[in-house]
């Protein structure tokens, strides 16, 4: 197999470009006040959600993005908090923060292997809102609200209640279910956004789950940092860290999502001792070139935040627009691996359709399990043998006669 390239001198400095960290701009909020605009709340109640406030930031829609803002209101709605609104390129159709905003008409097809929940959440869930597909751990859905809605939102059938699904969360009955499962060690904290509750309902949330002895850890799934960092304040943070171990799983997609406002409130975040981990989505025209994931993995290290996971996009309805293919992943993780830190490398994964769970995708670097060796490439494409039996245990013979590995 051949070696992957360096990068050549204009990819190098597309690279730089994309790693620079530059403020969400005013834009049409200009006449906003510093007070308002830094408001988590205020940048709630003035989010764009309309066709007409569509058509005023941006005049050239195309007929896919109109027709598709009409019905947003059938399958997922339209909202986009004015700070991750100013990200959008208005001239550009490809804008890869567009790309992921802006309802499409294209959301209406829907191929035979679509399904409204991908992942099968419905059939592990013992009680309303509550998901326990792995032994050890559940997915505790807070809300069906977020602050923003990704257009290839895997649990669409449930946020912003469009299709009707009627969530209904019972905390208490989640947490009982909780507290009479031993087996449970760890609660993450999704639905919906649960950075959304108040900090006096969150502390609540948090304080009950803390009071379960064999609870361990618990973590939030949250794309509020990037969507709304306004919410990541002194005072939430100072909170939360009264929970500890307590991780938080951001939510990411492209280097322009990290300004210098999502960087400082993963920084408070860090500074109150929080992990911090990104899980991405492989989204086609979004981050699904080498330079622009590599550009989004570094500086997600730079504001601290370890890359966790890229997923491939998961099968919901009227996705295939924004899928790319599982071949691409592959490529893309090849040219990673060797080419950055590990600590830049996330792990790729498939969530099983029907409720299979996490199953990592990784190129082949084991090329043979011989009788007595095992061979392997590294990220250059070099080929090497490693001395071990084919059923796993270390070889046994006098010193004199072990061969010295060899590169191939």
């Amino acid at each position: 197999m051949s070696s992957t390239p360096d990068l050549e001198p204009q990819e190098t400095e597309l690279l730089q470009k994309l790693k620079v960290f530059r403020p969400s701009d005013r834009a049409a909020w200009s006449s906003v006040s510093e007070e308002d605009w830094n408001n988590w709340r205020w940048q709630l109640k003035n989010r764009v959600g309309s066709l007409e406030q569509l058509k005023q930031h941006i005049p050239n829609l195309s007929h896919e993005e109109t027709e598709g803002a009409r019905l947003a209101e059938t399958k997922l709605v339209m909202a986009i908090t004015p700070h991750f609104f100013n990200l959008i390129d208005s001239e550009d159709p490809a804008c890869p923060i567009r790309r992921q905003m802006l309802p499409r008409i294209e959301e209406t097809d829907t191929a035979s292997w679509e399904m409204d929940d991908p992942c099968g959440e419905d059939d592990h869930s013992p009680v309303p809102g509550l998901v326990h597909r792995y032994p050890d751990r559940v997915l505790f859905l807070v809300t069906d609200r977020c602050a923003a809605y990704c257009r290839y939102c895997t649990r669409s059938r449930l946020v912003s209640n469009a299709l009707g699904y009627d969530f209904r969360p019972n905390f208490q009955e989640q947490i009982d279910y909780i507290r009479s499962t031993p087996a449970v060690r760890d609660v993450l904290l999704s639905g919906g956004d649960a950075l959304l509750l108040s900090d006096d309902k969150l502390r609540h949330l948090l304080t009950e789950l803390r009071n379960i002895p064999h609870v361990e850890f618990i973590r939030i799934g949250s794309r509020i940092p990037v969507f709304l960092p306004q919410r990541i304040t002194p005072e939430l943070c100072n909170m939360l860290k009264e929970f500890h171990p307590l991780f938080i799983s951001v939510h990411a997609n492209h280097p322009r999502e990290l300004t210098t406002e999502v960087r400082d409130g993963l920084s408070r975040l860090a500074d109150a001792g929080i992990p911090l981990g990104n899980q991405s989505v492989l989204l086609k025209g979004v981050n699904d070139d080498t330079t622009v994931m590599k550009a989004l993995l570094q500086k997600l290290l730079m504001c601290r935040v370890r890359p966790l996971y890229i997923y491939q996009c998961d099968l919901i309805n009227g996705s295939a627009h924004l899928r790319t293919s599982v071949r691409r992943g592959l490529e893309i993780m090849e040219q990673l691996r060797g080419h950055t830190t590990g600590y830049a490398v996330p792990q790729y994964v498939i969530d099983a359709p029907g409720g299979g769970g996490k199953v990592p995708i990784a190129p082949n670097y084991v090329l043979s399990h011989n009788a007595d060796r095992v061979v392997i490439r590294n990220f250059e494409g070099k080929v090497f043998e490693y001395p071990e039996a084919a059923d796993g245990t270390p070889l046994h013979c006098p010193p004199d006669s072990i061969e010295e590995p060899q590169l191939v």
